[in-house]
């Protein structure tokens, strides 16, 4: 977390920290479409995936539905949320619109805003006095919850964006938005939003005002009005182009950007963590298809990885209406009455996905590595396509810059090479050699030969300094993270490949003491950095998610926290309904000093006694209880709905996640009791039918609002509407349309339910 004393600040080609080059991550949650009493721990589980900024939408609608009356209590308590960020250790964007999108309802307003201006005959996000007074009057409530919370007074919020999408998704373009655009940004300064960063939305002939644009690029088009296949996603093309025409299709076919590149680095604020189906497209949004998207980004020249989102929600209950967007206000798509799952890297009820892994693996890249790259700009390479359509051409790019390494003037920097097109096959390059130019066609790396197969992705690093004395020609293979000693020393390079066998590293120099890591691309997914109480770095690889739950202002290695709050390492180990018992193990390098209580430790297998490291030199511990999933849930057809019964939830169990195998248009629980905050006959959860498992996380259902215990059971009425053959809906894939209803064939169905067991494990 920044300080009040850092200096925030951006040039041409990054954002910087104290006058050097600054990399984060940012990840999208909105706070008011999630359950306050889980807001820390899950902001702790984005901090863990290599989330540094947490951006998020004040949606109007959800503070002000009544005119007048504004709501800042509950799941919308804006000041609490800034709080809890700042107390994980996390620092903030806020976009305080007026406008929103966000598949809000209006895009954010509310209601009666728009009937005002309908009566009294005034443009909305315009420069109307009429307008701009209501706009005023919101900015004056949001700023008094964040009142000082900003970086000036030690808080998180370093950054604020003004409105979303102006002058491609409504508003005006030309002058008269940049006018309105400048006009809200100096209302903001003028209200006390005092903030080292101001920015606006960049893609699709937006206006910015003057404000540092940031972009953005989702692999699909779910918003997109056809209900077909459609063309490959320009986002797995290297390219200096900034621009995703396609976001915001819905509102009109993107445009080019209405800023100079040149004078502005390239950001990025909406990368797709996923993808929000709706009713007409249901796309799906895989790891890869997010972390292929993300490196060519970074490939491309991104040097700040934001995603929309990287944490989903549930729309909260209205006061007058549902708050999801819908045709009947008149926008171009219907979504889920609550469900904002989004297939994000953290899911609707805190589900820490593939996508989730994923994606940690290039946090933990720019977290050790962001600096040194922010300084690389992207060279175009010979041969590289810029047609998405292509499936033949070698697709790479470069990021290098010239420095000196040990005497010796070297292009130092990153080969990338993207052979990946989302629901598109690619031709295969075997026996390849790749290599690496300057920008003015120079070779300056060249790396063995390899096969570069359909689907393919990855960097490679070439001339890097490695300690004081020691310089990487070249790799093959991705650069993970760095790990650091107690004195804050570098002591190991950690990569990772395909095939861990046959990676190898050309190395000039003196490494001293510093070691060479290599893991497998599974590995990797499934590794984690942890610091101990000495304050030395370990990388944990274990098969459930590590969480740091390190929170507090006194922010401490060891010991308990002065507040109170918890503090250590968590393993979330999530068990099947299979009847087996299961063990819970993970390998750590270095070794810990301590065995963690509750766990076995077995020496490493090999101990190497040369400067490479592989798994087999990594201690391994076992938790000494096998862990059972006890719960059951039984489904039972009646004429109208299915009755849903789960029983043996156990005390010790943390969540309960339901998997509903379905096959239908949509599914909706209801309520069958009175239940925590939700009434008989309630829908409490919604999904629209993709293929995948509708997840539903049961324990915001079955403890009542202030208890931590669980109660022993759960009961609810599933109804599940039917499929058609003749509707227009694109799927990825269509179930087997089994039934009938309506004299036509349809699909109306619950295959199976199962229940997943989530334990927590305490490791310090």
């Amino acid at each position: 977390m920044l300080s009040k004393d850092s200096q925030l600040s951006f040039n041409t080609m990054s954002l910087t920290l104290d006058g050097k080059g600054f990399y984060p991550v940012m990840g999208e949650m909105h706070f008011s479409r999630y359950r306050n009493r889980y807001w820390e721990e899950e902001l702790c589980k984005m901090k863990s995936g290599g989330v540094s900024i947490v951006s998020l939408y004040t949606i109007w609608i959800h503070h002000e539905e009544i005119r007048g009356e504004f709501d800042f209590s509950g799941d919308r308590n804006l000041r609490k949320f800034l709080g809890t960020v700042k107390n994980v250790g996390l620092n903030c964007i806020l976009r305080i619109g007026p406008w929103a999108h966000g598949e809000a309802r209006n895009g954010g307003f509310p209601d009666w805003l728009l009937e005002d201006a309908k009566e009294k005959g005034y443009e909305l996000r315009s420069n109307a006095p009429e307008y701009l007074e209501h706009a005023r009057n919101f900015y004056e409530h949001i700023y008094e919850q964040a009142k000082g919370f900003f970086l000036k007074d030690g808080g998180p919020i370093i950054g604020v964006q003004i409105e979303n999408e102006y002058g491609h998704c409504g508003g005006f373009g030309g002058e008269e938005g940049e006018k309105h655009m400048r006009t809200l940004r100096d209302m903001a300064v003028e209200i006390g939003f005092d903030v080292p960063i101001y920015t606006a939305t960049g893609w699709g002939g937006a206006v910015t005002g003057g404000m540092l644009p940031v972009m953005g690029g989702y692999c699909e088009a779910p918003w997109d009005q056809r209900t077909t296949e459609i063309e490959p996603s320009g986002n797995y093309i290297f390219t200096k182009e900034r621009n995703d025409h396609n976001i915001g299709s819905d509102h009109g076919l993107g445009v080019g950007i209405t800023f100079d590149m040149d004078k502005f680095p390239y950001l990025t604020a909406e990368l797709g963590g996923g993808l929000q189906v709706t009713h007409h497209r249901r796309c799906i949004a895989t790891g890869t298809d997010t972390e292929a998207m993300s490196m060519v980004k970074m490939g491309s020249g991104a040097n700040l990885l934001g995603y929309y989102m990287y944490h989903g929600g549930t729309n909260p209950e209205g006061k007058l209406t549902t708050l999801q967007e819908s045709r009947e206000t008149g926008y171009p798509n219907d979504l889920p009455v609550l469900s904002y799952d989004f297939n994000a890297p953290i899911k609707e009820y805190g589900q820490m996905s593939e996508t989730y892994r994923r994606v940690r693996r290039l946090s933990m890249f720019t977290a050790d590595f962001g600096e040194v790259l922010c300084d690389m700009p992207y060279i175009p390479q010979p041969g590289n396509t810029d047609k998405p359509d292509n499936s033949s051409a070698i697709r790479t790019a470069v990021r290098a810059v010239k420095k000196d390494i040990n005497g010796e003037e070297l292009m130092s920097g990153f080969l990338f090479v993207n052979n990946y097109q989302r629901r598109y096959e690619l031709e295969a390059h075997d026996a390849i050699t790749l290599k690496a130019h300057d920008e003015n066609g120079n070779m300056i790396a060249e790396f063995e030969e390899r096969d570069v197969k359909n689907g393919d992705y990855f960097f490679y690093p070439f001339n890097m300094p490695i300690g004081f004395d020691a310089v990487l020609k070249k790799a093959n293979m991705i650069p993970l993270c760095i790990l650091h000693d107690e004195r804050g020393r570098e002591n190991a390079y950690v990569f990772y490949a395909d095939e861990r066998d046959s990676a190898a590293a050309e190395i000039e120099g003196d490494l001293g003491s510093i070691k060479i890591v290599t893991l497998s691309s599974y590995e990797a997914e499934h590794a984690v950095k942890i610091t101990d109480e000495r304050g030395a770095e370990h990388l944990v690889i274990c098969e459930y998610d590590v969480v740091d739950r390190i929170i507090g202002s006194n922010r401490r290695r060891s010991g308990v926290l002065e507040n109170g709050n918890p503090n250590g390492y968590e393993i979330y180990a999530e068990i099947p309904s299979d009847g087996n018992e299961h063990t819970v193990s993970f390998r750590v390098w270095p070794d810990l000093d301590e065995t963690p209580s509750g766990f076995i430790h077995d020496d490493a297998e090999n101990v190497s006694d040369t400067y490479m490291v592989d798994i087999m030199d990594f201690a391994d511990y076992r938790y000494v209880d096998s862990l059972l999933n006890p719960v059951k849930a039984e489904i039972k057809e009646d004429e109208k709905a299915y009755q849903l019964n789960v029983t043996g939830i156990d005390e010790e169990i943390d969540e309960i996640y339901l998997h509903i195998k379905y096959a239908g248009d949509r599914g909706e629980l209801f309520a069958k009791s009175d239940i925590d905050i939700f009434h008989e006959g309630e829908l409490i959860a919604d999904s629209f039918y993709t293929g995948q498992d509708w997840e539903i996380g049961l324990k915001r259902f079955i403890g009542s609002e202030g208890k931590t215990e669980l109660e022993e059971s759960f009961e609810g009425e599933v109804v599940i509407h039917p499929l058609f053959e003749d509707q227009e809906i694109y799927l990825q894939e269509w179930p087997q349309l089994s039934e009938e209803a309506e004299g036509k064939k349809c699909a109306c169905r619950i295959d199976a339910v199962e229940s997943v067991a989530q334990y927590k494990i305490k490791l310090w």
